[in-house]
């Protein structure tokens, strides 16, 4: 037994070597399933992978020998020494994935034998499985289906090497197998029970994910906004609000420190699990809007100010934040509706809770402070706040997301010399000074506006609608937004970031392959958006087709559908599955159909002399009864001879000679036009219709 267990202990035979087309098929499938992977796998990992399994490939062609087992041994112990060393100790199920990947590659040092071919032909269907915990859109689930394809190409390649050849031929026949199982696929899909699994564990706990964080510095905001990638989607049941009513509230950050806002409470501890994905099922009601949220690795949710939780899978919490119970590591869908914004407000503040908006540093940022006494003097709480924005509406600041560095008392230099900044700076000056002002305030992070899909059904809210904005605590009207961008850039609350920051040009300028980039180009926009609603439909009604939404489904089927009813109908749908495919194949069986060409072509031609008063006899050669024919009927002689010819060469060719398939196509090709000649001269001779008017009685006694 080997270090890789699989025994060695037999000699390799010719015939159990493994076919150098069966190999490259194998090969070429597992650079495919590599791809969806590239995101997340260190770069060693994929060069190694790639070299190992180039190094295969060389000692197929025989420009390499494979090592040894004591060299795999001791490659094996060194990769898996720098994976180790990698991964530092943080053992999840993404680097439990990628430890995975790197066996998959070690394997290829050994993958000798016909039965090495199977034995990885399993792994790889299975790391397609792999991808789909990391990767649910709908491009990547076609990629894992067509490294599936390459597969079978090269099972087929394999076991049937004599089969016609060719890319084509090779995906006619796998097409013809799918379309046969599609409609017993498509109906197990729907109807076999979703049942919750028995246990669960977090897919990519620790990973790092594009998004918003629970800590905001000025700049980190402005990084975020060169990104075009998806954080959320939204479908209304009713209209849609306006771009200036958008404020995805998420997270709430009171605590500064060193030019850090953060949150001054601590998450608590959650045991490890999933999240439950399947939230949102039913019509929309006029007043409730689902969220398909991407992964974050994160607890927060984000939702419209004055929202209540309808889906199970997030809970409200204070400051009327959600949260899930776990965190999202996979796209999540909630459902939300918007309550009355009519209630009351608070009348006060907690002593401890104004004390936490109050907080500020000790010392730094004195011009600031000095506003705010300054401010405070001839003005109640609304008039700070109105001050404050009028003097940002009024005086030349700027919106900008190449913001100049203020490294030392940065709100000074904000305010008052600089006065070029980006949504995090000016949402982390305002609260600094109404708070100096004695005014409690916090900061806000979360999605603000969000661009139409594809037929304006539902909104995309990408990692540039990231926005920083400041609730301000007001007697008698409790927390009031406040936002200094709407006063500074109002079209970045009117119509988004793009409109905002035209003039500069700053839009994704780093971000060359972002569709949303080209905005001015109306085919790229056009693409990207159909691309984009077919993926969320893919993810809504497939990937996100679980138990509650299976349910809600069948419920809607006359007499209504529960778990016990849908297990006896799966049962049903199996069972009628197989009857059917024993029928046909029994009847396909009778009728001839599963013999060759050459079998086809030869029982037509048996029939043909039948006709025309020459039976075969029991045992008779083609020849002899080409002989016969020629005798018999003078007109199809030749033809009855190369026909004899033909078949006799494949059926008895010397196996020193093995025939090509392109060689087989032709032969078989010959004998169909043979069989036509035959029949176009027995035709004009006029013996095969007057044949068809009064058979032979011994017709009917041929052999096929």
């Amino acid at each position: 037994m080997s270090v890789w267990g699989v025994s060695r202990s037999e000699p390799e035979t010719q015939s159990d070597s493994l076919p150098s087309r069966a190999l490259l098929w194998l090969i070429v499938s597992f650079v495919v399933l590599l791809t969806p992977q590239v995101d997340r796998l260190p770069l060693w990992l994929i060069l190694v992978c790639t070299a190992l399994a180039g190094w295969r490939w060389l000692a197929q062609q025989g420009r390499v020998r494979l090592p040894g087992r004591w060299l795999r041994t001791g490659i094996m112990l060194i990769l898996v020494a720098v994976y180790l060393i990698t991964v530092q100790g943080s053992f999840t199920v993404d680097t439990a994935a990628s430890f995975f990947v790197l066996a998959v590659g070690l394997k290829w040092l050994e993958t000798r034998t016909v039965r090495d071919f199977y034995v990885l032909f399993y792994i790889l269907v299975y790391l397609a499985t792999v991808n789909f915990l990391f990767h649910q859109e709908i491009h990547w689930a076609l990629v894992n289906i067509g490294a599936i394809v390459l597969l079978l190409i090269g099972l087929q390649v394999l076991n049937a090497p004599d089969l016609p050849g060719g890319m084509k031929a090779s995906l006619c026949r796998l097409g013809g197998m799918l379309l046969k199982v599609l409609p017993v696929v498509v109906l197990l899909f729907v109807f076999f029970p979703r049942m919750d699994p028995l246990w669960s564990v977090p897919l990519v706990s620790g990973q790092a994910s594009t998004g918003i964080s629970d800590t905001m510095r000025p700049g980190d905001i402005s990084n975020l906004a060169q990104s075009s990638e998806r954080a959320f989607r939204v479908t209304f049941g009713g209209a849609i609000p306006e771009n200036r009513d958008r404020y995805w509230r998420g997270l709430i950050l009171d605590s500064l420190d060193d030019g850090t806002w953060r949150q001054s409470g601590v998450e608590p501890y959650r045991s490890p699990g999933r999240v439950n994905v399947d939230g949102g099922v039913g019509e929309l009601a006029a007043n409730e809007y689902d969220v398909l949220m991407e992964a974050t690795d994160q607890r927060w949710a984000f939702a419209l100010e004055g929202s209540e939780a309808v889906s199970d899978n997030l809970v409200k919490e204070s400051n009327n934040l959600f949260r899930f119970r776990r965190p999202a590591d996979s796209s999540i869908r909630y459902r939300l509706a918007l309550g009355d914004t009519d209630k009351p407000p608070m009348q006060s503040l907690e002593q401890r809770q104004a004390g936490r908006y109050l907080q500020l540093p000790a010392q730094g940022n004195p011009r600031a402070r000095a506003l705010a006494d300054e401010l405070k003097k001839s003005n109640n709480d609304i008039g700070v706040i109105q001050s404050l924005l009028g003097r940002f509406r009024e005086q030349p600041y700027f919106y900008t997301l190449r913001p100049p560095e203020m490294p030392n008392d940065g709100i000074d230099n904000l305010l008052f010399e600089e006065k070029r900044g980006f949504c995090a700076h000016y949402a982390g000056a305002t609260t600094f000074v109404l708070r100096s002002a004695g005014i409690p305030a916090r900061v806000v992070v979360g999605y603000q506006g969000g661009e139409a899909g594809a037929g304006g059904d539902y909104l995309i809210v990408r990692q540039y609608d990231a926005h920083a904005w400041v609730e301000a605590w007001v007697k008698g009207r409790g927390w009031v937004r406040v936002d200094p961008t709407a006063a500074i850039a109002p079209d970045r609350i009117e119509s988004g970031l793009r409109d905002a920051v035209a003039d500069e040009g700053s839009f994704l300028e780093n971000n060359w392959t972002s569709a949303q980039r080209y905005g001015d180009v109306a085919i790229v926009q056009w693409a990207s958006l159909q691309l984009d609603r077919i993926n969320y439909q893919w993810q809504r009604w497939v990937v996100g087709y679980q138990g509650q939404s299976q349910l809600d489904l069948m419920s809607r089927l006359p007499g209504g559908f529960g778990m016990r009813e849908l297990g006896y109908l799966t049962a049903g749908i199996v069972g009628a599955a197989l009857l059917i495919v024993g029928l046909l194949s029994a009847l396909q069986i009778r009728r001839g159909a599963g013999r060759d060409g050459y079998s086809r072509a030869l029982a037509a031609w048996h029939r043909l002399c039948g006709q025309v008063g020459v039976p075969v006899r029991q045992g008779e050669t083609p020849a002899a009864l080409a002989a016969r024919l020629a005798i018999a009927e003078p007109a199809v002689a030749d033809s009855a001879r190369l026909f004899a010819r033909t078949v006799n060469s494949h059926y008895y060719r010397p196996q020193i000679e093995p025939q090509s398939a392109r060689d087989n196509d032709d032969d078989l090709k010959r004998l169909r036009r043979l069989l036509v000649t035959m029949k176009r001269q027995l035709h004009r001779s006029g013996k095969l219709r007057s044949a068809f008017l009064h058979p032979s009685p011994q017709s009917g006694k041929h052999s096929d």
